[in-house]
């Protein structure tokens, strides 16, 4: 509620992810640049599925790598796992390595809007492009 103020594109994913989120969180980051230069107010969410390893910190210096308001969420197990289910989302770490593990974990980014909630979702294969004119039309009508 506190962070959902304007059309939201929410991402869950990792820091220490090696291929996909780096792609799809940059995807957002050009997104959100495509809708200030049509004067469209959006914002990009990043919530981490790794809180053991995803601290406040780590979290900040990721996001700010991709876009300076892009903003980076973390919290407990139990506070990840809530969001996660609230968007039917998908994680589990895959080895028992304490340090270099890699987690599975779904890959949609979900269009939130402020009095309504999750409206739309975009698979990797969507450019920033064409998640923006998807963002444009529901930032319209909302």
């Amino acid at each position: 509620k506190d962070v959902i103020t304007e059309p939201s594109l929410i991402y869950f994913g990792y820091t220490f992810c090696p291929d996909v989120c780096p792609l799809d969180v940059q995807r957002n980051a050009i997104t959100m640049d495509i809708l200030a230069e049509r004067g469209i107010e959006a914002k990009s969410v990043f919530i981490t599925i790794d809180p053991a390893r995803d601290t406040p910190e780590v979290v900040g210096e990721f996001t700010d790598n991709f876009h300076p308001d892009m903003i980076g969420l973390t919290g407990s197990d139990a506070q990840i796992a809530a969001a996660s289910k609230a968007y039917r989302t998908f994680y589990s770490r895959q080895d028992d390595d304490p340090e270099y593990y890699l987690m599975q974990h779904s890959t949609f980014s979900y269009l939130t809007l402020p009095e309504t909630g999750f409206v739309e979702f975009y698979r990797q294969e969507a450019s920033a492009e064409q998640v923006a004119e998807s963002v444009a039309c529901y930032a319209a009508a909302s």
